[in-house]
């Protein structure tokens, strides 16, 4: 039976770090673009009945999209670091996936 090695702490910690971060800033910036290109806060809810179906779609739409964006950044940053910190990838992530 092959026994699994954990992942090193400093990847741990820049993975959760960078995702936590990235995480906070997104929802921020993402309410305040939209309440600038809107003029008014996000739907709080999308699903509520009081929210019409293109402004839902179009939130779920925006927030979908950024926060896919930002994890993306967030992992690849973190990822980078930690070949910068240790001269090789992190436990998981070969060189051409």
């Amino acid at each position: 039976m092959a026994r699994t090695q954990k992942p090193p702490l400093t990847w741990k910690l820049l993975g959760t770090g960078s995702a936590t971060l990235s995480g906070i800033a997104v929802r921020k910036l993402t309410d305040a673009v939209w309440y600038a290109a809107r003029g008014s806060t996000p739907p709080k809810n999308p699903a509520a009945p009081g929210v019409s179906w293109p402004e839902a779609l179009a939130w779920a739409a925006f927030s979908g999209l950024t926060v896919a964006g930002s994890r993306l950044l967030a992992a690849r940053g973190a990822a980078a670091a930690y070949q910068s910190l240790t001269g090789k990838l992190p436990p998981g992530i070969n060189e051409a996936s």
